[in-house]
């Protein structure tokens, strides 16, 4: 399943932020030593265990910002299932410029794999209800855009991106503002008619409380799953309920049956392993 759009500005700015990391101030002073200037490579990026596959775009940037006479050839696409030993990349050029991108370009590629492996892994879970995966704000600082892309690769759905991009009440604005009821009107006073507001709920009463006021979605945080389907019974499909909290691999099909819409899973980038990738480099 393709992640759609990636923007390559983005893309641009963190990878070149990665290899400045990288190469500091004096650059790969192991290639410069060992490898003759002018000497050519070819190499391929290979899966060591099975996965999804995302990032082919930021492991593309890192060789074409090293050296952008490098071939980087790609014979499957982001979202792509694949197995041990598959080729996701084919790479010819000059030896060192290779070596100095190998590292910036496997560890995006395996980070943004790992996530979108272990979100196809939730989607299978909940493949036989109608409830949809998806992430939450809970990612690496500065890489927000493409590990919710990685989401998307792995069929998942996107929670909001930011602060600005909806208004999400959660318990501590509850608990300034006096209670549900007031922080939904000031909401609701606040926000703009493309705004959708969602508000965070602990209780059936506090639910309640949501319901009668009026609200886009509830947000149902560490309910237990008879709770959860009496939640969605109270809504009466009114408003659109999302199940959050502690949400694991081993829970996540009772918390789908419950008949909610959505489980956001913030695991999903906190907490996914690396998919394992090795680059493997013949002399020409």
């Amino acid at each position: 399943m393709s992640g759609g759009f990636l923007n390559p500005l983005l893309v641009q700015d963190a990878v070149r932020r990665a290899l400045e990391e990288d190469l500091g101030r004096a650059g790969d002073l192991t290639s410069l030593a060992c490898v003759p200037a002018g000497r050519n490579a070819e190499a391929v990026i290979a899966a060591r265990e099975p996965g999804i596959v995302a990032g082919l775009a930021l492991a593309r940037e890192a060789f074409r910002q090293i050296d952008a006479d490098i071939s980087f050839k790609t014979p499957v696409a982001d979202g792509h299932r694949i197995g041990p030993g598959a080729v996701v990349a084919q790479i010819s050029g000059d030896a060192r410029a290779v070596l100095s991108a190998e590292r910036v370009a496997l560890n995006f590629l395996g980070r943004l794999s790992g996530i979108a492996t272990l979100t196809s892994r939730y989607v299978a879970a909940v493949a036989h209800t109608s409830a949809r995966i998806c992430d939450t704000r809970k990612t690496t600082p500065t890489l927000r855009a493409f590990e919710k892309f990685a989401v998307r690769c792995g069929g998942g759905m996107n929670h909001r991106y930011g602060l600005d991009d909806a208004i999400l009440i959660k318990d501590n604005h509850i608990a300034v503002a006096g209670g549900v009821k007031a922080a939904l009107v000031a909401a609701k006073a606040a926000a703009g008619h493309m705004v959708v507001i969602e508000i965070e709920v602990d209780t059936l009463d506090q639910l309640d409380e949501a319901v009668a006021e009026g609200v886009d979605i509830v947000l149902l945080d560490n309910m237990r799953p008879d709770t959860l389907r009496e939640a969605v019974r109270r809504t009466g499909n009114r408003i659109k309920t999302e199940a959050s909290g502690g949400v694991t691999l081993e829970t996540v099909r009772a918390i789908a049956e419950t008949g909610v819409d959505m489980i956001s899973v913030g695991a999903l980038t906190h907490s996914a392993p690396v998919l394992d990738f090795g680059l493997d480099i013949t002399i020409r």
